[in-house]
């Protein structure tokens, strides 16, 4: 090349202070002093970072010359480095890269590990070296104390295996995740990328002017770090958008994974000006209400007034968190692109799934093999994929039901994924009303699909016979196959139990029978079963005790970095769900600020007017979306994915600092000088171990490194401290302490199947997590039965983001409670965690505020705590139109007409806030309108039963639980359940309002009749009110009445108070009484 020979090799000397043409920075020197210089054959001023980022992800040769940049001294191997490539020397010191970090961190683990075998808890236990042939070694099985030969396979390094006695042929068992991480490293082929061999002079020199352009605006590197937000927020995420070059737009495998679509200003911004519009309007009102009292029903204006003023907060609370609503894409082909090639392993992360079940007869087994099915057939590398179901009850029916459910699944996902079927939880699959041909052209699908049918439904049988047979439990325990009673027989007192399984059947494991393949032959993911140990006198935390069980668990056997935790009853409805989350948790720029990418909750079986609001869908399509554009919605339970690292408490990556945050800013994302000032006060008191402000991350990764690697690894008493402080918080299992310095997950290679077996059993202990951080700053928090709140709340509280995934097909779906009562016991157990988490230390309104948690975030979570306090003024104002019927007293004085102007606005500022609302979310006005008639019937229900439960037992310590009873019902078809009655007493103070409103109305157009036609015009106001609240609570008349007979609930309302009218109407009438005319008594007397 022409350039080539005229540029030629420049000398040192005129290299020397020259500065980096991408980036700007000082070219710097190598680590023999002399000036770097990246391409030997042009010498264009390239820095050691730049130069590192080129070799790993970019075209791997110099912009100017189009030479293959050779490896330089201290910089790590790629694929493609040349032998012969004399100055790599693989023992030079590295500089420190994000990849040597890990590595250190590996080193570091490892180094731990081994020395607490050495010294510590397994010092009987050997460290062998995957690399040799290692032919027998001692393998305990199961968890009570039983132990089988096992044997290492030779054929597979990769996986550990192990055979059951007996086992004929040596076959194996696929026993834990991958032990050798493959590198993240990756080979762009700058023809397949780029379009053509090299980017050229041209398209180099605008690359280089744009990276000026960003030097001068104080930009970050997109090497080295993040772009400000283009709205000024200091929003990490929205470096997404920014942070990519124009120029760099070919380069498909650099760009970003997702993206984040605002929501069109043509539709957001009048919703904005109406929320302003309307505060304007209420406080008028407020004002017009506070200064014109009613004296002739002061007691009623006062509760009135008092009532309007919560409300009114209550709704700031709400309503402006919903400011800055967005949407995401996601970018499947990119990440396929960046970390799957033909021909080579998977690059994609380990996910660990969690499913919990507690009780298999009130959680039917049958729904949560379809969960763990949809799992097993998950559109993901089977090697990535490890489940995990936390049976919290130690129910052998459960555990014999999972047996069915892996033989199963050996027919069941090669199906799936052969034809690509959605959804791939047989049982919903096969139910659905649709044309399951289209866009199948295999000649062998409908062979295929009948085979599978009859399978899958041999199978409900199997199932079905397990749990008839659960119903009587024997008089000695249940007994398993090989004659030994099951351990968990005593669900309060019983010991650990783990068992390990790639789909043989787990019963007869002990027999010997294994395989780990499916019918096609291929492998299939791992199977966890899991129940923690439990002893009388030990607190167990519920499910928040089991999640945290199942996250040592999984972090002693397959460590995947990655979590997703569901509901036995919460099936992946999307295959490629997983890939979806891994659009933000593995974007380079984004995904190391994410704490965890939560999904909507969608749902089936719900009839088709939701009567009871039951899929949630002004929550999950309007409030999440909101905060999604803040620090992220709140955590909900189940269908999120969780980024390991945030959940043991560490903090998240400093954000870049911003000069002038505008006013709005300030609002939306705090005072960012004050916030780094907060965070850099916690660092130092961590560093001196004082922890005065919980809300500082307990511990970040940069200590935990600093500390053990300048403890020395020859200092034994030094590297001592440091594991005695990480077990302080993590607990005493040095196998799970060495885990949680492994970022990028795995297995050490050094741990041995008999010791994470060993840990495994151990970290599942009832006394494991005494005095520790678990519960309190580490895992699933405690203290509130909606631990979920809670978790998100102390991981947004350190800083952490979370995003909210919304594809087009839904990820997850469950199944909700149809019948009035059940949807009301489940609401009241929301609103008591929410009385719970107001009630203690962690609270929003006093905690957190020397974090990193965003003011309206903190707004949100405000709002998710108090909201059932508004359950007290909303039972008031719901009680005031029947009083003022049946007193003929009213809460307003008689208006103006100004002040009746600004009546009428509040009431269209409140209308078009929703019209407006509903327009840019797309949920429909049923929707809407269903969710504020629950408002109002959980309002005055469950929200008023979880204030005085939570004070009891918050206060008193007084645990008071309301139970359900059952009526029988005959009636047949769709939806029985929704016209089941059950009563409970929560059905008192809704039906007390129902009827007290009606007798109201009634006696208020009697009242009316008999007092003549002025007393019409006051009559309106009232029964409007009056109406109002009879219209909320419609559908839990409905509920109340049942089906009853098919007859309309509207007729039989409308038949009473039409019945009532014209009853009043007739005998005011009065047409067969005799009238007699005569003197006035009052005026003449009774002598008259």
């Amino acid at each position: 090349m022409e350039s080539e020979g005229e540029t030629g090799a420049k000398p040192m000397k005129s290299i020397a202070g020259q500065v980096c043409q991408i980036c700007g920075d000082s070219v710097g020197k190598t680590v023999d002093c002399e000036p770097f210089v990246a391409c030997d054959v042009c010498a264009f001023p390239v820095c050691r970072p730049c130069y590192e980022y080129e070799r790993k992800d970019g075209n791997q040769s110099c912009p100017q010359c189009k030479t293959r940049y050779r490896r330089h001294k201290g910089s790590p191997a790629i694929s493609g480095d040349r032998k012969e490539d004399g100055d790599a020397d693989d023992s030079a010191v590295d500089f420190n890269y994000s990849s040597e970090n890990q590595n250190q961190k590996q080193k570091i683990a490892e180094r731990m590990l081994s020395w607490q075998m050495t010294y510590g808890r397994g010092e009987d236990l050997g460290a062998p070296n995957y690399d040799k042939e290692v032919s027998h070694n001692r393998i305990p099985l199961l968890t009570n104390g039983h132990e089988v030969s096992g044997e290492l396979s030779a054929a597979s390094p990769e996986h550990i295996s192990m055979a059951s006695p007996g086992a004929a042929g040596g076959k194996h068992i696929l026993y834990a995740s991958d032990v050798h991480q493959s590198s993240n490293g990756r080979v762009v082929d700058p023809v397949r990328e780029f379009g053509s061999p090299g980017l050229g002079n041209v398209a180099w020199k605008e690359r280089v002017d744009g990276w000026k352009m960003k030097q001068d605006k104080n930009a970050v590197p997109m090497s080295t770090g993040h772009a400000p937000s283009e709205r000024g927020v200091g929003d990490i995420d929205a470096a997404t958008d920014v942070l990519v070059d124009d120029s760099l737009l070919n380069d498909e495998a650099r760009q970003p994974l997702s993206r984040k679509v605002s929501i069109p200003s043509s539709r957001i911004n009048p919703y904005r000006m109406v929320i302003v519009l309307r505060l304007i309007i209420l406080c008028i009102f407020l004002h017009y209400r506070i200064t014109n009292p009613v004296r002739n029903a002061y007691a009623l204006w006062l509760i009135s007034v008092i009532c309007e003023i919560w409300f009114a907060i209550s709704w700031i609370l709400d309503q402006f968190p919903k400011w800055l609503p967005v949407n995401r894409e996601t970018y499947l082909d990119r990440l396929a692109l960046r970390y799957e090639h033909e021909g080579e392993p998977s690059q994609l992360a380990a996910v660990d799934i969690f499913v919990s079940t507690v009780d298999p007869l009130k959680e039917p087994p049958l729904v949560t093999a379809n969960t763990v099915l949809s799992i097993l057939a998950v559109d993901y590398p089977v090697d990535k994929v490890s489940c995990y179901v936390s049976d919290d009850g130690a129910a052998m029916l459960t555990f014999e039901a999972l047996s069915e459910t892996s033989e199963f699944a050996r027919k069941w996902v090669p199906f799936s994924k052969k034809y690509n079927i959605e959804p791939r939880a047989p049982e919903f699959y096969f139910s659905q009303k649709i044309d399951y041909l289209k866009d199948k052209v295999q000649p062998s699908f409908v062979k295929d699909r009948r085979a599978m049918k009859r399978e899958y439904e041999e199978f409900k049988i199997r199932v079905n016979g397990l749990v008839s047979k659960a119903q009587k439990v024997p008089e000695e325990g249940w007994i398993m196959q090989d004659g030994t009673p099951w351990p968990g027989n005593n669900i309060r007192d019983h010991p650990g139990m783990i068992q390990v399984t790639t789909f043989q059947h787990l019963l007869k494991v002990f027999l010997g029978q294994s395989g780990g393949l499916d019918t096609d032959g291929n492998e299939l993911p791992r199977l966890v079963y899991v129940s923690r140990e439990k002893r009388p006198g030990f607190q167990h935390h519920k499910k928040a005790g089991a999640m945290n069980s199942l996250v040592r668990v999984s972090a002693v056997l397959t460590n995947g970095p990655f979590l997703l935790n569901l509901d036995c009853d919460h099936y992946i409805n999307n295959s490629k769900a997983l890939r979806e989350a891994m659009c933000f948790m593995m974007d380079p720029n984004l995904g190391k600020h994410v704490c965890y990418v939560q999904f909507p909750q969608r749902f089936d079986g719900i009839d088709k007017n939701d009567r009871y609001a039951n899929r949630n869908t002004v929550f999950f399509d309007i409030n999440l979306r909101g905060l999604d554009g803040i620090q992220g919605p709140v955590y909900v339970g189940t269908g999120c994915v969780f980024n390991r690292t945030a959940l043991y408490g560490y903090e998240p990556p400093l954000k870049p600092k911003h000069k002038k945050p505008g006013f709005l800013s300030s609002l939306c994302g705090g005072s960012r000088k004050k916030s780094t000032k907060s965070s850099k006060k916690g660092s130092d008191k961590k560093k001196s171990g004082k922890h005065a402000d919980p809300t500082v991350p307990v511990f970040s990764l940069e200590d935990i490194e600093e500390g053990v690697e300048g403890a020395g690894f020859d200092d034994e008493k030094s590297l001592l401290m440091s594991q005695m402080s990480l077990e302080k918080r993590f607990g005493q299992s040095a196998v799970f302490v060495a885990s949680t310095l492994m970022e990028n997950g795995g297995v050490p290679p050094s741990a041995t199947p008999e010791t994470l077996l060993k840990e495994a059993i151990h970290v599942i202990s009832c006394g494991y997590e005494d005095k520790t951080d678990w519960g309190s700053e580490i895992g699933w928090i405690y203290g509130s039965v909606t631990e979920d709140i809670l978790t998100g709340f102390k991981m947004h509280a350190r800083g952490w983001r979370s995003i909210y995934c919304m594809p087009k097909r839904p990820a997850f779906k469950g199944s909700a409670p149809i019948n009035l009562s059940d949807r009301l016991n489940q609401v009241l157990r929301w609103a008591l965690g929410s009385v719970e988490i107001l009630l203690s230390r962690h609270c929003p309104i006093w905690y957190g505020y020397s974090g990193r948690l965003k003011w309206l975030e903190r707004l949100a979570y405000i709002n998710t705590t108090i909201y059932p306090i508004t359950a007290i003024p909303l039972l008031f104002y719901c009680t005031l139109p029947a009083i003022c019927l049946l007193t003929n007293k009213f809460i307003i004085p008689q208006i103006s007409n100004i002040a009746s102007i600004w009546f009428i606005s509040l009431f269209l500022s409140i209308f078009a806030t929703g019209i407006l609302e509903m327009r840019w979310s797309g949920v429909g006005i049923d929707e809407w309108w269903r969710n504020e008639q629950f408002w109002v019937i959980g309002g005055v229900s469950a929200h008023l039963f979880a204030v005085f439960q939570g004070l009891l037992k918050v206060l008193a310590g007084i645990d008071t639980n309301f139970t359900v009873t059952s009526k029988s019902s005959d009636e047949d078809g769709d939806f029985t359940e929704l016209y089941m009655f059950k009563w409970t007493t929560l059905l008192i103070p809704p039906t007390t309002l129902l009827i007290v409103n009606l007798v109201g109305v009634v006696a208020g157009i009697s009242h009316a009749v008999n007092s003549g036609y002025q007393s019409w015009g006051p009559l309106f106001g009232k029964l409007f009110f009056a109406f109002w609240v009879i219209i909320h609570l419609y559908p839990f008349l409905k509920g109340l009445m049942g089906r009853q007979n098919r007859t309309p609930t509207i007729v039989v309302v409308w038949s009473i108070l039409l019945a009532s009218i014209f009853s009043l109407l007739w005998v005011r009438v009065d047409p067969f009484s005799i009238r007699v005319t005569g003197p006035d008594v009052q005026t003449c007397g009774i002598n008259c």
